[in-house]
């Protein structure tokens, strides 16, 4: 082809506005769609990242879900203190030595405070975990505190005092602690006891789950 039909036929391109004008709609429509595109990304990543946040926050909150007697304030309880130079002994109800130190020993009636129940004396702020029972419990609410001296006992006495309920203990674990001892009378009484909250907690259970049942209609 010779050079005055090319440059001829390249000034007849440029003359041709068209043609200009259609490539720019095209790259116009173009971008519009890698914009779509984009902002459609975008969006999935917000929702993934939201999903994602979400399940973090109810994991966590049902992890750090308390149990239903924790961070409840007893008032005006019944308290009284005993040692290891007492009849009972430096050992506790599970076979382990008393404790005096960071969370220390306490006894109860275990159909009343389970075992493994944890409690901070909102006045002096010691904690103490029931660990431990004695016969003088059974059928009251008082709570028994070890003290590592009779001295300390003795300077106790009998106190009504606040506490609030760190953890709240378990009723199978005090069963299956107690019920290889049911010789004794005491420990029989609690047995019975725990046994009839059992009970009496399947038939709330129960009757709680008929009562979100769809009622059938009666036919006529």
């Amino acid at each position: 082809m010779r050079t005055d039909e090319t440059g001829n036929l390249q000034a007849a391109r440029l003359a041709n506005p068209s043609e200009l004008h259609l490539q720019f709609i095209a790259c116009a429509r173009l971008l519009q769609l890698l914009l779509r595109a984009a902002i459609l990304q975008m969006k999935c990543l917000n929702l993934t990242f939201a999903a994602t946040v979400a399940c973090l926050v109810v994991g966590c909150a049902t992890q750090s879900k308390p149990n239903l007697a924790s961070g409840r304030r007893m008032q005006n309880v019944r308290t009284t203190a005993y040692t290891h130079t007492e009849r009972g002994g430096g050992h506790n109800a599970i076979g382990s030595y008393l404790s005096g130190r960071q969370v220390m020993s306490a006894a109860s009636d275990w159909s009343h405070y389970p075992l493994g129940t944890r409690f901070r004396i909102a006045d002096t702020k010691e904690e103490y975990i029931i660990d431990d029972y004695g016969t003088a419990l059974i059928g009251t609410d008082t709570i028994d505190l070890y003290k590592t001296s009779r001295a300390d006992m003795k300077r106790w006495g009998v106190r009504h005092v606040d506490l609030d309920i760190l953890q709240w203990g378990s009723e199978e674990q005090s069963l299956k602690v107690l019920t290889p001892r049911c010789k004794n009378h005491c420990v029989r009484r609690m047995v019975a006891s725990l046994q009839q909250k059992k009970t009496q907690n399947k038939k709330e259970l129960v009757a709680s789950l008929d009562s979100k049942k769809p009622q059938q209609k009666k036919k006529t």
